[in-house]
């Protein structure tokens, strides 16, 4: 069995794309109208977005939402 999709796996992936684009934490938590605390903890896995939050975070990334959930 494959192994599944975690949120770890979404925070890492986060932050991976963030960082490509040159987006600090709080830049990002910024232009997402985020708490930088919040992103952080989506990062580390410790948060579990709804999914207003993970299509803002796809808007801010200018990528589809499905992009987020690519390992």
């Amino acid at each position: 069995m494959e192994k599944s999709f975690t949120i770890k796996d979404f925070g890492n992936r986060l932050r991976e794309l963030r960082k490509q684009r040159g987006y600090s934490q709080e830049g990002f938590a910024h232009a997402v109208d985020l708490d930088r605390t919040y992103i952080g903890g989506i990062e580390r896995g410790e948060r579990n977005p709804g999914l207003k939050v993970v299509l803002k975070i796809a808007d801010a990334l200018e990528i589809e939402a499905s992009e987020l959930f690519q390992k």
